[in-house]
């Protein structure tokens, strides 16, 4: 058994990968930091191969590909991404377009490869970590919101599609809330409600994957704002979020 993760070497990567190591599978994990992974790697029970690669650019995504497609990969979890804040017309271009490649370009063109080579063989489950942003646009994040609805909506389209052909191919999303993660660092935000615990989230978010569950979002709270965010009027929607993204600017 073996599974691939991306953005492996800190966050859900890193904890989902000592999941799955526990449960046995041996593992492939990507990610820039050589030294996080090297140190991840000597913490788990199982054999570990580790790819210090950056996949914000297709080439990239495509080098791995080829690297791995031989292996007998039965999970594949694109977990690689990352955010930020501020108002649209005062964040930084460049960065932004590298978020839109590695949130959106990396995780499309991972999922499409794997997809092919596990319908093949009619056997496989691809996890794709979307995130509670996915399921509303997001003032003050309006980019990240953007990429993590395209993860939702293609993952949601690619069930249907797998589900028409009665194949036994897995794809799932994991939406997650607040987690204790790296994430806030790198986004400079600070939640205005406390994260789940990454441990937690990530035993979760394995657990309903095995169980096939199509949309994994853990922890009561942001389940219960899913539900009911579904009565909330589309406008007065943007303003609540606008309030709680403001909140996070610290």
């Amino acid at each position: 058994m073996k599974a691939l993760i991306t953005g492996a070497s800190s966050g859900l990567g890193a904890q989902m990968a000592v999941e799955l190591s526990n449960l046995g599978y041996d593992l492939i994990l990507v990610a820039r930091r050589k030294t996080r992974l090297e140190s991840l790697k000597k913490s788990l029970p199982t054999k570990v191969e580790i790819i210090p690669l950056d996949l914000g650019s297709t080439f990239n995504c495509m080098k791995l590909y080829e690297q791995v497609k031989t292996e007998d990969i039965d999970i594949v979890i694109n977990n690689a991404g990352f955010g930020m804040v501020g108002e649209f017309v005062d964040t930084n271009l460049d960065r932004e377009l590298d978020m839109i490649d590695l949130n959106i370009k990396t995780v499309h063109t991972l999922t499409k490869c794997f997809l092919k080579s596990f319908v093949e063989k009619d056997k496989g489950y691809i996890l794709n970590v979307a995130s509670s942003a996915a399921f509303q646009p997001g003032p003050l994040m309006a980019t990240y919101y953007a990429t993590k609805s395209y993860v939702y909506a293609m993952t949601m389209a690619l069930y249907e599609e797998l589900r028409r052909e009665h194949s036994h191919v897995y794809v799932g999303c994991l939406c997650p809330g607040p987690v204790d993660t790296e994430f806030n660092k790198v986004a400079k935000v600070e939640f205005s409600i406390p994260g789940l615990s990454c441990e937690y989230a990530s035993h979760y978010a394995i657990k309903k994957m095995f169980q096939r569950k199509l949309v994994i979002i853990p922890g009561f709270q942001m389940k219960a704002v899913y539900h009911l965010s579904k009565f909330v009027p589309r406008k007065l929607k943007l303003r609540m979020t606008y309030r709680i993204q403001k909140k996070k600017l610290g």
